[in-house]
């Protein structure tokens, strides 16, 4: 453990009480095969200044799986260390082998974080009973949260909604990060549990924030997060004609950052910021050259939008912005509140 987490190491204790706003899961940066830490930290210690609300370590864009368990904690306490108390940082977890996983969590227990990302276990297909057990016992070996990760497209298991809403009723359990490409889902989700709800697919950021949705955990959000900390101010706070433009400007490149394997796409944008090197390990493979051609063109147009910050939060921001896309491309403004509020 870092000097970071043994001074702030904690137990029995949630930083995050509620899960809302925009979640960056990082990319993993490598240089020649090994960890790049220097670039983490700079790319962690930019993203916690661009009015995002917290980071994601270790999940799918992360290229856990491609990681070792000395990396991960590494990894970890080199993002903790560069981002300190001014961000909450989630840590993603998988495994299939809820033995494995309970023993992965209890090496967390002493970091100062805001919880846990967690997926149903992959290939094995239990049933939701087998889900509940499972996530049951990781809750039962730490004192950290616990966000529910629902990607049947990598696990090939959903939890559905009632699983959910029963995990729901340990206090462990505070949010859910929506994966399963399903608009419905997300709202039984909505009305059926208690838990925060996330947007984990980018294409339907908009709608699941309109419809009462708390926020995402983006992979795409890493490559002009203000947007994203923007788009979500704007809906918030009834600004949809706003919101609706500014995500007709964004979808381009989100479309193109998820036609090919995540994270390809995304280390390809931030190879072409200088952010980190175009490298993945196996069997993670870069981005295709006619990609990589096509991303660089869609976004030239997304850069040249004005940049937010979180001190614009109180400014009204729909001028300049507006003034970059087509009138045509304009929503009528309809307020929504969201289905909540969280003090």
């Amino acid at each position: 453990m870092n000097q970071y987490a043994s001074e702030h190491a904690m137990s029995c204790s949630r930083i995050t009480a509620h899960f809302q706003g925009i979640w960056v899961p990082m990319v993993t940066p490598f240089r020649s095969g090994e960890l790049d830490l220097d670039a983490a930290q700079q790319l962690a210690s930019d993203l916690a200044a661009s009015g995002i609300d917290g980071l994601v370590v270790c999940g799918t864009t992360g290229e856990a799986a491609m990681l070792d368990a000395r990396e991960h904690s590494l990894l970890l306490d080199s993002v903790l260390e560069a981002v300190g108390p001014r961000l909450p940082v989630v840590m993603g977890v998988g495994g299939s082998d809820t033995r494995q996983v309970v023993a992965t969590v209890q090496r967390y227990n002493d970091h100062p974080l805001a919880g846990l990302l967690i997926s149903a276990p992959a290939y094995v297909r239990p049933s939701q009973d087998g889900i509940v057990r499972h996530f049951q016992a990781i809750a039962g070996a730490t004192d950290q949260s616990i966000v529910l990760y629902n990607v049947p497209a990598r696990t090939g298991v959903q939890i559905m909604p009632a699983t959910a809403a029963l995990l729901a009723r340990d206090s462990h359990f505070v949010a859910i990060k929506e994966a399963g490409g399903s608009l419905q889902q997300f709202a039984e989700l909505l009305l059926e549990t208690r838990l925060d709800v996330l947007c984990g697919d980018d294409a339907l950021l908009l709608a699941s924030l309109s419809m009462g949705g708390h926020g995402a955990m983006s992979a795409a959000a890493q490559v002009r997060p203000d947007l994203y900390a923007q788009l979500y101010h704007l809906v918030r706070h009834g600004r949809h004609g706003a919101a609706g433009a500014l995500f007709k400007a964004m979808l381009p490149v989100i479309r193109l950052l998820f036609s090919e394997p995540n994270p390809a796409p995304v280390k390809a944008a931030l190879a072409m910021q200088g952010k980190v090197r175009d490298e993945l390990r196996l069997p993670m493979t870069p981005m295709s050259a006619a990609g990589q051609a096509a991303l660089a063109d869609a976004l030239e147009p997304l850069m040249e939008l004005p940049f937010w910050t979180a001190s614009d939060k109180e400014e009204a921001r729909e001028g300049c912005l507006l003034q970059l896309v087509s009138a045509a491309n304009i929503m009528p403004a309809v307020r929504q509140d969201d289905h909540r509020h969280h003090g």
